[in-house]
C-alpha cells in the first residue's frame, strides 16, 4: 500500500472475547485493508510504543490477528487493559508518526469534534492586501515549499483515543484565486469561515485570493489582491500563522523555495520539552492559585439564554494620543497598558456580580509561550499559547493602584507556568474535570513584525504588503477580549463572544464600558483613588444580562434503526460525540444483512449503559444444551472515539447481552471512509458466523 494511500485509509478491528478469562491476552483481528507487510508494521509500531505487552502477530485464515499480552511477572495474572492510546495505534495506518496533544490544544480539538456549534465557530482567519505583481504560480509554489519545510503544516488530527496529531511527508495546500466576483469581500469572509476543515486529513490551512479594481491610473500588475488565509483554530494560533506568513514572503523572494531545509526545533521538540518540566513548583502554585469555585468570572449579571446563536464580534478603539496616556498613567505605576486593561476587566467582573465588601474575581489571562527555556521557541509555528486563570482581590475601599499591582503581580507569577494545563490545574486543586475555570478571556497580542530587509526586497519588486489582520471567531469562552495595537499606535479591543448567552447589543455595551473606563483612567492621578470611585463613573444599574451555559441532558438513549429478522444478531451502533456525522446513516444504506440493528447513544459525560437498558435489545440467552452461537449475539460497532466505549460496554456488561458481544472499532476518517471500515469488520463477523454454524 502507497504512503499516500494509508494516510487517507480508515483501519478496522474486531475482537471477539468469546468469554476470556481474566487475564489472557487481547486478540484483535486486522480487517484491513493490510496485506502482510502492513499488518507486520502495525504490530511492530504497538509494539514499540507499548513495550509493557508482547505482540504477536499470527496468520489464520487469511486473517491478520494481533495477540497482545503482558511481559514480565505480570503475564498470566493482570488483564491487558485496551487504553486510549493503544486502540489509536491499533488503528493508526503504519509508518506516520504521531505528536502528543495536551493542555489547551487538546481542549479545542476536542471542543471542534465534539460541539461543532455554529459554522466556522472553530475557523481563524488573517487576511492582508498586496499591492503590485503578484505571480499566482510563483505564490502556490512557495506556500508548498513552507508546508514541505514546517511540520505542523503536514499534520491531521486523530481523535480515535487521546487526541494526537499525525505526521504525514507531504500536504497540499488548497489556493483559490478569484479574478472576478460579484460577491463583497465581507460575504467572501463568511462563505469561507462556513467551509469546515476535514481534520483527520493533512492540508489543514487554505489561501483565497480576490483581485481588486485597479488603482486609478494603474495598469493590471499594480492592482491591489486581498489574501485570506484561513486554519483551524486548534492548529495554530494568530502568532504562528504570522510566522508562517514571514516565511512565506522569504520563499517568494527566493522564487518559490524557502531557503534551507525542514526547521527544527518544532512541534516534536516542543513536546519532547514538555515532558522533561518538573512538575512539583507548578504543583505547589496552583495548589492555591488556581480561581476558588465562588470568584467572580461572568461578564454580566445572571440572565436568560438569547433566541440567536453563533459567534459575535464587537471592535471598539482608543485613538493613539489615548493610548499614549494610558500607557504613562500605567507606568507611572509600575506596570503596563496590559495591567490597565486587566484591572478594568476585574472591575467589571466585579461590578456584574453585584457583591458587597472584597471578592475574588478570576479571568483568562493568555500566554504566548513563546519566552520557554526551549531553544528556538519564538519561532515555532504552532499553538504553544495557553489561557491560564488569574485571580486578584476586588476591594472597593482599596485604592486602584493596588489593584494595578496585583494583576501586575499575578501576570509576572504565570510567565513561569506557560506550559500548565487547565486539565492540570483542576487536578492540582482539587476541582472537577468539567469545570469551567473562567468565563473571560483578555488577550494582548504583539504581532511580528516583517523584518526590514524582507520589507525592502518586496519594496524593490515593486510589492507592498499590508500586516496581516486578524478575524477571530472563536467562542470556546463566552467572551474573549483581544487587545493589540494598530498601524497607528491606537489601541484596537475587539470582543469575540457566544451569541447564546450574551447578545450582541449587550456585548457591546460591555466593551463600551470597558473603553470608558480606560479613556478615564488617566484623569485620575492621585494613587488614593478608589476602586468604587472608579466604578462610580459607571452606571450602577446598568449592568448587561449574561447566561451561562447549562450543561445539556446526560444519559443514554437506545432506538431500533432496523427491525430486521427474527433470531437474527443485534448490530449496535455506538454514538458518542466525536463520532464522524453520516458515518451510521451511509452504512445503514449500504449494509444488507439480516441483523436487527439498534443506535446506542451517550453523551460525553463518560458513564456506560446499566444492564438493564442492555437487556432490552431483545437478545436471547442461549438453553443449557444449546451452542453458545444459537443465541442472538450483539455486535457493537464504534467509529473513532465510540470505539473504545463499545469495548466498553462488552467488557463491563457482557452477559447483560446474551454473552460476549463482538467488538468492531475503526479509526477517524469521513462519513464515507467509516462506513467502509465498517462494513469491512461487519463482513469478516459474518463470515465466521456462517462458517461456525456450518461446522
Amino acid at each position: 500500500m502507497a504512503h499516500d494511500a494509508q494516510a487517507g485509509t480508515v483501519l478496522t478491528v474486531v475482537h471477539e472475547p468469546d468469554g476470556a478469562a481474566p487475564g489472557s491476552a487481547l486478540v484483535f483481528e486486522l480487517c484491513g485493508p493490510l496485506g502482510t507487510a502492513q499488518a507486520e508494521a502495525v504490530a511492530a509500531q504497538v509494539a514499540t510504543r507499548h513495550r509493557a505487552y508482547c505482540v504477536a502477530l499470527e496468520e489464520e485464515a487469511g486473517r491478520h490477528l494481533v495477540r497482545l499480552s503482558r511481559a514480565g511477572a505480570a503475564a498470566g495474572r493482570e488483564p491487558v487493559p485496551l487504553t486510549a492510546e493503544l486502540l489509536a495505534d491499533l488503528l493508526q495506518p503504519p509508518c506516520l508518526g504521531t505528536v502528543a496533544v495536551t493542555g489547551h490544544q487538546r481542549e479545542l480539538v476536542l471542543a471542534a469534534v465534539n460541539r461543532p456549534g455554529a459554522a466556522g465557530r472553530h475557523i481563524e482567519q488573517l487576511h492582508w492586501s498586496w499591492t503590485g505583481p503578484l505571480d499566482i504560480g510563483r505564490f502556490t509554489a512557495a506556500w508548498q515549499s513552507v508546508t514541505d519545510r514546517e511540520a505542523v503544516l503536514r499534520t491531521s488530527f486523530d481523535w480515535t483515543g487521546a487526541p494526537r496529531l499525525v505526521l504525514h511527508e507531504r500536504a497540499a495546500l488548497e489556493v483559490v484565486h478569484h479574478r472576478r466576483t460579484t460577491a463583497s469581500w465581507n460575504d467572501l469572509l463568511r462563505r469561507d469561515r462556513a467551509r469546515q476543515f476535514a481534520l483527520h486529513r493533512p492540508g489543514l490551512l487554505r489561501l483565497t485570493l480576490l483581485d481588486g479594481p485597479p488603482r486609478p491610473g494603474a495598469t493590471g500588475p499594480a492592482a491591489t489582491t486581498r489574501i485570506l488565509l484561513s486554519y483551524p483554530h486548534a492548529l495554530l494560533d494568530e502568532r504562528g500563522a504570522q510566522l508562517l506568513v514571514r516565511e512565506f514572503y522569504r520563499a517568494y523572494l527566493a522564487d518559490g523555495v524557502v531557503p534551507g531545509g525542514e526547521r527544527r526545533p518544532d512541534i516534536r521538540d516542543h513536546v519532547e520539552w514538555l515532558r522533561d518540566q518538573d512538575t512539583d513548583a507548578a504543583r505547589r502554585f496552583w495548589a492555591t492559585a488556581a480561581p476558588p469555585a465562588h470568584a467572580a468570572v461572568s461578564p454580566g449579571r445572571p440572565g436568560t439564554r438569547t433566541p440567536t446563536t453563533g459567534p459575535g464580534r464587537i471592535q471598539r478603539r482608543l485613538r493613539p494620543h489615548q493610548t499614549a496616556r494610558l500607557r504613562s498613567w500605567a507606568a507611572a505605576r509600575g506596570a503596563g497598558e496590559s495591567s490597565a486593561l486587566h484591572a478594568v476587566w476585574a472591575l467589571l467582573l466585579y461590578r456584574a456580580a453585584g457583591v458587597p465588601g472584597p471578592a475574588p474575581v478570576s479571568f483568562g489571562m493568555h500566554l504566548s509561550g513563546r519566552d520557554l527555556m526551549l531553544r528556538g521557541a519564538a519561532d515555532i509555528p504552532g499553538l504553544l499559547g495557553n489561557p491560564l486563570p488569574v485571580t486578584v482581590t476586588v476591594d472597593p475601599t482599596a485604592p486602584l493602584a493596588d489593584l494595578l499591582r496585583q494583576v501586575r503581580d499575578a501576570a509576572l507569577d504565570l510567565s513561569a507556568y506557560p506550559w500548565v494545563s487547565g486539565d492540570l490545574i483542576r487536578q492540582w486543586s482539587g476541582r472537577s474535570p468539567g469545570d469551567r475555570l473562567t468565563d473571560t478571556l483578555v488577550r494582548f497580542d504583539t504581532r511580528p513584525e516583517l523584518p526590514q530587509a524582507l520589507r525592502c526586497e518586496l519594496n524593490a519588486q515593486g510589492i507592498r504588503a499590508d500586516l496581516p489582520q486578524s478575524v477571530s471567531s472563536d467562542t470556546s469562552l463566552p467572551v474573549t477580549l483581544v487587545a493589540r495595537h494598530d498601524s497607528r499606535g491606537g489601541l484596537t479591543l475587539t470582543a469575540t463572544h457566544d451569541r447564546a448567552g450574551l447578545s450582541d447589543a449587550d456585548a457591546s455595551k460591555a466593551l463600551s464600558q470597558c473603553m470608558h473606563l480606560l479613556r478615564l483612567l488617566p484623569d485620575h492621578h492621585d494613587e488614593r483613588t478608589t476602586v468604587a470611585q472608579v466604578l462610580g463613573l459607571l452606571r450602577a444599574d446598568d449592568i448587561p444580562p449574561a447566561a451561562r451555559q447549562e450543561p445539556g441532558p446526560r444519559g443514554f438513549a437506545l432506538a431500533v434503526l432496523r427491525a430486521g429478522e427474527p433470531q437474527a444478531d443485534v448490530i449496535g451502533l455506538v454514538e458518542v460525540p466525536g463520532v464522524p456525522p453520516g458515518a451510521y446513516d451511509l452504512l445503514l444504506s449500504q449494509y444488507d444483512g439480516p441483523e436487527r440493528i439498534v443506535s446506542l447513544a451517550l453523551d460525553d459525560a463518560g458513564g456506560l449503559p446499566p444492564p438493564s437498558d442492555l437487556r432490552e435489545l431483545g437478545l436471547r440467552e442461549p438453553g443449557p444444551r444449546q451452542p453458545p452461537d444459537t443465541g442472538r449475539r450483539l455486535v457493537l460497532c464504534g467509529c473513532g472515539p465510540a470505539g473504545r466505549t463499545a469495548y466498553e460496554i462488552a467488557r463491563d456488561a457482557p452477559y447483560a447481552t446474551g454473552g460476549p458481544a463482538t467488538v468492531i472499532m475503526t479509526g477517524t476518517g469521513d462519513a464515507a471512509g467509516s462506513a467502509r471500515a465498517l462494513l469491512r469488520g461487519l463482513e469478516s463477523v459474518r463470515a465466521r458466523r456462517v462458517n461456525r454454524r456450518r461446522v
